[in-house]
């Protein structure tokens, strides 16, 4: 039997581009799957502190957006930015004005909520999807507002756009109070958004 090995300086082979259509031939199995440039990312079931943080932001953001009638809130929403990228943000709020001329009638939003909010996933690969592909692939979107959500450390880590990038501001600590000026008159202490984990 012959082995064929490529030449050292070969070209690497093409990788295989996913698209959004492809998504929908996947089987519903109950993960996660996204694509950011093509490439696809698959979750497992997420670990029951990282959902009660998703119900807690959820919580808070629906509060405000009741009193204030600027917008709505959404867990887990489809947001299509393109044929090549296709992902499942664990929060995003997104005003009134932009939901009319975005939400398809499939219900997934197709461009960028103005806030998106992402519960840390632990793990290498994971945590740099949520910190360094999620955050170019919102910046170049559009996306207004990014916050990472840490519920081991119960902080968050927000980044607003300036001068066209999501430029990072601070981490916001459990005793800190949370405000956004994308969102007028809220103000939530971090600690707040979190669950008690023994």
């Amino acid at each position: 039997m012959t082995t064929v090995t490529q030449p050292p300086n070969a070209p690497a082979p093409p990788r295989t581009k996913w698209t959004t259509a492809d998504l929908a031939l996947l089987p519903d199995n109950g993960r996660r799957y996204e694509i950011i440039d093509g490439e696809l990312y698959m979750s497992k079931q997420p670990h029951w502190h990282h959902e009660q943080t998703i119900g807690l932001i959820f919580a808070a953001l629906q509060s405000w957006s009741e009193e204030s009638g600027l917008g709505q809130v959404s867990p887990t929403p489809g947001v299509i930015f393109g044929e090549m990228d296709n992902v499942v943000p664990d929060v995003v709020w997104i005003s009134n004005e932009r939901l009319n001329a975005l939400l398809d009638a499939a219900g997934h939003l197709l461009g960028a909520p103005e806030l998106v909010v992402e519960v840390l996933s632990y793990g290498g690969q994971n945590e740099d999807r949520d910190r360094k592909l999620k955050l170019k692939l919102y910046e170049s979107h559009g996306v207004q507002e990014y916050w990472i959500a840490d519920w081991r450390l119960k902080q968050m880590e927000v980044y607003r756009r300036d001068a066209g990038q999501l430029k990072f501001v601070s981490v916001f600590l459990p005793a800190d109070t949370l405000t956004s000026p994308l969102l007028p008159g809220f103000a939530c202490q971090v600690r707040r958004l979190f669950p008690r984990t023994t």
